[in-house]
């Protein structure tokens, strides 16, 4: 969900639900500088908790509303827009994830996002370079999760190229040694399914290249330390063949006793290591790097980025526009005028919330860029690109609601699909009547100069007051919001024009 202007937020908060473990990092923030003042993590292992109808089990849920009844005590007070709470894998896989969220934000006060894994990647990349010196030099950025591993090529702070993959230490762990015993066997299996997931990216990262490769993740960290080379933390192929060598020697997780693997790591460290060997030879690694930078600490840059007029998302949504060449002079129109009608009936209607108006914001903008694909049903066109594409700094739940306000703006209004977001689905309903009527607002597109008009909602009503005799001079208009009327008729909206 937005969050609201972060200069009255002194302390920030970025809790990240993994597929493995859950992370909370506290911090300061100072000046355009964070300060971390605690860090938390445990091992939850959410993936392990999905079972074969990829639902999570009440067992899981429980572990993990666990963790965070202990999180929300650091978080207790700090007000809305504070605290950013992203799920990964485990969360977009389970297909009743909106239970755990549900669950989730009632202990927390805070709302839960679930990103996309391209978006996790870069929020990885943005995490590794503010912990790292600066270098000119590009970057290959590997993050080995619980159900995904997330590829990140990169220089200084920009992301080149974004990749997520569906292989975990703890998924493979489920698949391959769930028993806990290591055979070569079981071993080669991790070992092949993990080459053949890297099959699909491997040319793209050769062809883009890299001067170093850095790794961010508790599975790095721990082959690194656990290596012979003295645990200082650097991985070679000499250190991965030492390492896979005493595993099928010992032959059981429980017969672990490794530097640097601690015993709740030790259930998933054989799938981990054959993670990396695959990594390693695909991409013909000679070493790697352990960085402790991470998700949750790119999480906290981009909330303090976003507030500071660095905020990726216009960039996106910039950049969505001149992609699918969407009319900007139309757009601002249509933005100006759906936001000051937003201004007039925010308290009626309940949206007074930052993101109300977020949403509205990036909706106007972006309305139109269906009409590259085809003008015939174009607003269908619009909310399918915005829904499926890869929009860097949106959650999930962003990008359904802005796909749904697009979908919505003309023609039918799709109710049921705005009743799937619960209690905000009347917002949302609101949100899109303001669109609607922006839109027809400028239909003339800027060729006739548009007059005043005051605004007076109902709980489902507007009504919309123009000077008087205007729009009798203007026929076209009127028949643009009687047809309106009709259209909003079907979903019990009244719209009256006077």
């Amino acid at each position: 969900m937005p969050q609201s202007a972060i200069k009255n937020f002194p302390v920030i908060a970025a809790i990240d639900l993994g597929s493995n473990s859950f992370h909370m990092v506290l911090a300061k923030t100072d000046h355009g500088e964070i300060r971390i003042l605690e860090r938390l993590g445990e091992k939850v292992q959410l993936a392990a908790g999905i079972d074969d109808d990829r639902l999570l089990t009440e067992d899981a849920m429980q572990r993990g509303l666990d963790c965070l009844r202990r999180f929300a005590q650091l978080t207790a007070g700090l007000p809305q827009g504070a605290v950013r709470v992203v799920g990964t894998n485990a969360l977009r896989e389970a297909r009743n994830r909106s239970e755990f969220i549900r669950r989730a934000e009632a202990i927390l006060g805070h709302p839960v996002e679930v990103i996309s894994g391209r978006e996790e990647a870069r929020l990885i990349h943005l995490g590794v370079s503010h912990t790292m010196p600066a270098s000119p030099d590009k970057r290959l950025v590997v993050d080995i999760g619980g159900g995904s591993t997330e590829f990140i090529i990169g220089q200084c702070f920009e992301p080149l190229l974004r990749e997520s993959l569906q292989m975990g230490c703890v998924s493979y762990t489920q698949r391959y040694f769930k028993d806990g015993k290591i055979t070569p066997a079981r071993y080669a299996q991790a070992y092949t399914a993990a080459r053949l997931e890297l099959m699909g990216i491997e040319q793209s990262l050769r062809r883009l290249g890299w001067q170093e490769a850095v790794g961010a993740s508790g599975t790095i960290r721990a082959v690194g330390q656990a290596g012979r080379n003295g645990g200082n933390g650097e991985i070679t192929p000499e250190g991965i063949a030492w390492l896979k060598r005493k595993l099928l020697k010992l032959g059981d997780v429980e017969r672990i006793d490794l530097n640097g693997v601690k015993p709740d790591r030790r259930p998933i460290f054989p799938a981990g290591l054959a993670i990396v060997e695959a990594i390693f030879d695909a991409l013909e690694l000679q070493r790697m790097e352990h960085c402790e930078g991470a998700l949750r600490e790119g999480v906290l840059y981009d909330l303090l980025g976003r507030h500071q007029q660095e905020d990726v998302r216009e960039r996106t949504l910039s950049a969505l526009m001149e992609r699918y060449h969407a009319d900007p002079e139309q757009a601002a129109r249509v933005e100006a005028k759906a936001l000051s009608a937003l201004d007039q009936v925010a308290e009626d209607w309940g949206l007074t919330e930052e993101w109300h108006r977020e949403l509205l914001s990036w909706a106007a903008r972006v309305h139109e860029i269906g009409r590259d694909i085809a003008h015939y049903h174009y607003h269908k066109h619009g909310a399918y690109l915005i829904e499926h594409s890869d929009l860097a700094g949106f959650s999930r739940q962003d990008q359904l609601m802005l796909a749904l306000l697009v979908r919505g703006h003309r023609r039918n209004i799709p109710r049921e699909r705005f009743e799937e977001f619960g209690e905000q689905g009347v917002q949302l309903i609101r949100l899109c009547v303001l669109l609607r009527f922006a839109i027809l607002f400028h239909h003339i597109r800027g060729n006739q100069e548009m007059p005043r008009v005051r605004l007076k909602a109902g709980a489902k009503s507007l009504d919309v007051l123009f000077p008087e005799g205007w729009l009798q001079a203007n026929p076209l208009t009127q028949a643009d919001f009687e047809q309106e009327a009709e259209w909003l008729k079907r979903i019990d909206f009244n719209l009256r024009v006077s």
